[in-house]
């Protein structure tokens, strides 16, 4: 029972590793995305504030969130999506 287990992890990591570690790159690249957009907006509102300009400032923090939340949801379904693939060929193989 031991070593059937230990076949089916080793076989899954075998046949869809590939697509499991391209689907974790896309998750990291999303939210590395994501950070870096947030991270722009709120530069941006806080030199809006400092300048007097409320309403820029408000708008560049929604428009930073916005960006932000679209980049980290497209990477996350890009890289689950793939991830899935992976482990889907790997099982296949074993059946």
């Amino acid at each position: 029972m031991r070593y059937s287990v230990l076949l089916l992890g080793l076989a899954l990591a075998a046949v869809g590793w590939g697509q499991v570690a391209s689907g974790a790159g896309d998750v990291g690249k999303g939210a590395a995305k994501a950070a870096a957009d947030v991270g722009k907006g709120t530069a941006g509102a806080v030199g809006d504030l400092v300048t007097l300009h409320p309403v820029d400032a408000a708008a560049s923090l929604g428009k930073g969130g916005a960006k932000g939340g679209t980049h980290l949801a497209t990477g996350t379904l890009k890289g689950t999506g793939k991830i899935a693939k992976g482990v889907g060929k790997g099982i296949k193989k074993i059946l």
